[in-house]
């Protein structure tokens, strides 16, 4: 019996012992992929993409193929949200102190991707810069109101505008507003007087304090980004992003299909059905502020004759491209603005389809016989159609169209030479305000060639009426000028507003938390991979 009752102790003993012992050991984590707040193992992401970054410049560059690589590298003061509502980011808070002062408050224990500080003199280096003639930033005319910026202290900065200028904190979180190291900044300048190009350093080197950084590029071939351990905020899921280029559609949808690719883009209004069907794959589809339109050169003839922009405007039929090639992934468009964005206003009438009207036009401005001229365009799948179709329904005109296709970063300088008749392009508005959808690149006069203005289009009353948009301080004013310059830009038609597009994206199933935001850049930093 007492043999019992001591054998009964042991075990006991050593059954408490064995429980204290698991008490004080972690428990095993959970099988199946990674939780969606933790980075995913292995997590490279690869994006099949049609066009390479052209610079990574946040200043000297002004595509959506640079941006988005950028957007990644680099922070703005403030950012939209995906509710379209600003928010903090490297500046905490922010107020006007009266119509034309603006201070910010910046976050302290944010580090460069060089290891230096971020705090007010970075700021103000990085707008000094920007205003800089010499840099001639293609971002200029985001920026042009700022006046000066000075620096209160170590992490207070104010802005002094030209004129009271409302949308200033929505112009800030462009990503052409991206902080920039004051070291790299400084060794820009120093290639710059061994007599390279602005922006020659910065483009290899990007230093900002985003949460990936540059590891490497291959010019037309790939660039990859790879988390920055260093990070202030939260870091990326990712460990690295990949952005191949792959400037054929059905090799990117190939690579999408086969799991080469996580990403592809853009997807092809023909292809949407085909990417739907992908066991492994499904089509993003967000609404965005984008405008795709044709261009004229309105300083060459027979363009400089607004009867022929009227007629060439008459002549196509925005619903065919609608229906035929974006198979109903877009809305034929009025005029600049896209719905959604401040200044819009659906009181404005377009341009009618209107063939025998466009014949009266070509008559009167003396082309009844018709003309030959040249449309260019990037190697973008649906723009080429775009330029066939416009192409078969001028024919009808007598009016014979060459197209001609080109790379997209010759085709970016050689429309902002003014080498063209016409072209086909697209503009998208992220800070959802009208003074960037009309004046800030598009229209005025003093934004002609790579600023924006391609289609080298000048007019007085234009010009005046996007200059009072943008210094009037009260909303209701602003509308009336907004209103009144659509239906004079639609009149005077320095291009041809065809519609406004979905962007549409194949992703693959395994790629968690992505989105993008209405100007078409890639929001990365809360994907993951699913194991």
């Amino acid at each position: 019996m007492v043999k019992r009752k001591k054998l009964f102790l042991v075990v006991s003993l050593l059954v408490i012992l064995l429980l204290l012992a698991a008490c004080g050991q972690k428990p095993a984590p959970a099988p199946g992929p990674a939780a969606p707040d933790k980075p995913a193992p292995g997590g490279d992401l690869v994006m099949a993409l049609l066009s390479d970054a052209v610079t990574l410049d946040p200043h000297t560059g002004n595509d959506v193929p640079s941006s988005n690589v950028t957007y990644n590298l680099y922070e703005t003061l403030v950012i939209f949200d995906k509710n379209n509502v600003l928010q903090p980011l490297l500046a905490t808070e922010w107020k006007a102190l009266d119509d034309t002062t603006w201070e910010f408050i910046l976050r302290k224990g944010v580090k460069f991707h060089d290891g230096t500080d971020f705090n007010a003199h970075a700021v103000k280096a990085t707008f000094d810069r920007l205003l800089d003639p010499a840099i001639a930033s293609q971002r200029l005319f985001l920026f042009s109101m700022i006046e000066e910026v000075t620096v209160i202290d170590d992490y207070t900065v104010r802005f002094k505008t030209k004129f009271p200028f409302a949308p200033l904190p929505a112009h800030l979180a462009h990503n052409g507003g991206g902080i920039i190291s004051i070291e790299a900044i400084k060794k820009d300048y120093e290639e710059m007087a061994a007599g390279k190009k602005p922006g020659s350093y910065l483009s290899q080197n990007p230093v900002g304090t985003g949460f990936f950084r540059l590891e490497s590029w291959t010019p037309g071939n790939q660039l990859k980004l790879v988390r920055n351990e260093d990070y202030w905020g939260q870091k990326p899921k990712l460990e690295s992003v990949t952005f191949k280029v792959v400037p054929e559609n059905l090799t990117r949808l190939s690579e999408l299909e086969t799991g080469y690719a996580h990403i592809a883009d853009p997807i092809q209004p023909s292809d949407v059905k085909r990417v739907a069907s992908m066991p492994g794959a499904y089509l993003h589809r967000k609404s965005a502020t984008s405008l795709a339109y044709v261009g004229f050169n309105c300083q060459k003839a027979p363009f400089n004759d607004v009867r022929v922009r009227q007629a060439i405007s008459m002549a196509i039929n925005k619903m065919d491209i609608v229906d035929g090639i974006y198979r109903g992934t877009a809305i034929p468009a009025v005029g600049p603005i896209a719905p959604g964005v401040f200044g819009y206003d659906p009181s404005v009438k377009s341009i009618p389809f209107d063939k025998e009207r466009a014949k009266q036009l070509l008559a009167e401005a003396g082309y009844e016989k018709g003309f030959s001229t040249t449309i260019w365009t990037n190697d973008n799948p649906a723009r080429i159609q775009i330029a066939e179709y416009i192409q078969s329904k001028l024919r009808e005109f007598n009016i014979t169209v060459t197209i001609e296709v080109m790379e997209w970063g010759a085709y970016l300088d050689s429309t902002g030479e003014g080498k063209h008749d016409m072209f086909i392009l697209g503009w998208s508005t992220p800070t959802l305000d009208g003074d960037y959808a009309m004046y800030a690149a598009l229209f005025h006069s003093s934004n002609q060639g790579k600023a924006g203005n391609r289609s080298f289009f000048k007019d007085e009353k234009v010009d005046e009426l996007l200059d009072k948009g943008r210094q009037e301080p009260d909303p209701a004013k602003r509308l009336a000028y907004y209103r009144e310059a659509q239906e004079r830009l639609v009149d005077l038609a320095p291009m041809l507003y065809l519609i406004h597009i979905e962007d549409l994206t194949g992703v693959s199933t395994a790629v968690k938390g992505f989105d993008s935001t209405p100007a078409r850049m890639f929001l990365l930093k809360d994907v993951y991979i699913e194991q």
